[in-house]
């Protein structure tokens, strides 16, 4: 059984893995936890890992790429069209296999711990924009029940 092609589809709690060999077959299907899942991949000889870019797919990547496979990393658009049959999760990991195996997919650029930190920073930074506008619309509205009439925008607020 030599695997060329392992495709993962990221589930919350457990993970579906299926591995194809260089003619396309299936040679491996199976589900797993994901530290199960880590401990499964550093055991097999170097191929290809192909996982769709979500949430904890970059973190898996560079633990898989450190023990010397090959990862490529992409998007849900680009594998949604080679299911098969019904959508789970064995058959959007197979699709993920089938899809990775393709020379015109374009795939999602690895991202180093310092770019998922600034990301985030930014990510957060826009939330608190974003609730920090709607608190200061509610204070308006809130006031102008009162005969309180403020223009918007939070500086002019604070000034008033």
């Amino acid at each position: 059984m030599t695997i060329a092609i392992l495709g993962i589809d990221i589930g919350k709690n457990s993970c579906s893995v299926v591995g194809v060999d260089d003619r396309g077959a299936v040679v491996l299907g199976r589900t797993m936890r994901r530290a199960t899942l880590i401990e499964f991949v550093s055991k097999l000889p170097t191929c290809v890992v192909a996982m769709e870019a979500c949430c904890g797919t970059h973190h898996l990547g560079r633990i898989f790429g450190g023990r010397g496979h090959t990862v490529r990393l992409m998007s849900l658009e680009y594998v949604s069209p080679y299911v098969r049959a019904q959508k789970n999760d064995d058959c959007d990991a197979e699709a993920i296999a089938e899809a990775a195996s393709r020379p015109t997919i374009r795939f999602v650029e690895h991202k180093s711990g310092e770019q998922l930190a600034i990301q985030t920073l930014h990510r957060l930074r826009s939330r608190l924009v974003a609730q920090r506008t709607t608190l200061i619309n509610q204070l308006r509205a809130i006031l102008l029940e009162r005969g309180l009439i403020f223009v918007t925008g939070h500086r002019k607020l604070e000034q008033a």
